[in-house]
């Protein structure tokens, strides 16, 4: 396939607010040994590209420092982790039959080989991602989805929120005829968890605000609480055996309040503090109830292996909120920020 020496790009030089998102025309990357090039059909956004582009993820010791993903970004960095699209060229030792492949990226950057690998690294964050033309990535991490029903839009969601939300349920051990408590329902994260917690078979209760409660009941939560209200409370009312499992995004308060509704072995994950990451609880409630707090970090390639083939197979229908071209990526990361909608947010190259 004919590759242009150019491509359009939006990246950021310094950490900041939409306006360091800076549109460039740019040198299309060219694949090292074992990588492969994919033309970019569609990027989705997610909270990580919020906070790696404002430097908010802090550092062991220093939870003020700007830092991205897993420390210091090089600059200038294309954002970026949700990459479907299709391979136009590969590097040496790739494999060539993946060459016109409709692909999905996996974004992660791992600690090794294996795979129960964990994520130490994001594209978009320690390497350039999707918000671009043409993007990269080893060979071994992209998957072929070209006979999936799913639309480009939809595959690009899958990476980085039914990613989190897969390793989530994996770690938390989510069975069958369990009750699941979802946080932050009506985000990208959310819709994913309680599809893959309804197809588990488990009983799924989604905390939202009052006007999105429609939306997340309509994605298949068996019950929606309003999160304005006593969320704890709520609880008891539909769930008075308490939470097997819960699936967190939000943390901050909500943690210590609803920590001691888990049931005995309960498990609470959390993978995102968009209500704060100080949190207190009180800890006889962990060692009296045999019950874990997990952290979860992305997946690993076990988990999109699995999530890969539900998308193959068509099993998870993501929710698309809107789409922008690239080079209003200020404007599409400011709708997100504002949490308005209800889905994931695409751009289109």
């Amino acid at each position: 396939m004919d590759v242009p020496g150019t491509m359009r790009a939006v990246r950021i030089a310094e950490h900041g607010g939409p306006e360091v998102l800076r549109p460039a025309k740019v040198a299309v990357p060219v694949p090292r040994a074992g990588e492969v090039l994919v033309r970019v059909a569609a990027v989705a956004l997610n909270n990580t590209d919020l906070w790696t582009r404002e430097g908010a993820y802090g550092r062991p010791g220093d939870p003020e420092a700007l830092s991205g993903w897993r420390g210091p970004l090089d600059f200038p960095r294309v954002q970026g982790a949700d990459v479907a699209g299709r391979v136009v060229a590969v590097g040496p030792g790739a494999d060539g039959s993946l060459v016109g492949r409709r692909v999905v990226v996996d974004p992660a950057i791992y600690d090794s080989e294996g795979p129960d690998a964990n994520p130490v690294g994001l594209m978009g964050s320690e390497r350039d991602g999707g918000y671009a033309e043409y993007v990269t990535a080893p060979a071994g991490r992209v998957h072929d989805v070209t006979d999936s029903p799913l639309t480009d839009d939809q595959l690009a969601t899958l990476p980085t929120a039914y990613g989190t939300a897969l390793g989530m349920i994996e770690r938390g051990r989510l069975g069958k005829g369990e009750t699941a408590l979802v946080s932050g329902a009506s985000g990208g994260v959310g819709l994913a968890l309680i599809q893959i917690a309804r197809a588990r078979g488990a009983k799924v209760l989604a905390i939202s605000s009052g006007s999105k409660i429609d939306a997340v009941r309509e994605a298949g939560a068996h019950e929606v609480l309003d999160r304005a209200q006593d969320v704890a409370e709520q609880i008891r009312a539909v769930a008075p055996e308490g939470v097997d499992v819960a699936l967190d995004v939000v943390a901050g308060e909500l943690v210590g309040s609803v920590l001691p509704l888990l049931r005995e072995g309960g498990r609470w994950v959390v993978a995102g503090a968009l209500g704060g990451y100080e949190v207190a609880f009180d800890v006889r409630r962990l060692y009296l109830h045999n019950a874990q707090v997990i952290g979860s970090a992305m997946h690993t390639p076990t988990h999109f292996g699995l999530l890969m083939d539900m998308a193959r197979q068509g099993a998870i229908q993501p929710v698309i909120a809107a789409t922008y071209p690239l080079e209003q990526a200020a404007r599409a990361q400011e709708a997100l920020a504002r949490r308005g909608h209800v889905g994931k947010i695409v751009m289109h190259p």
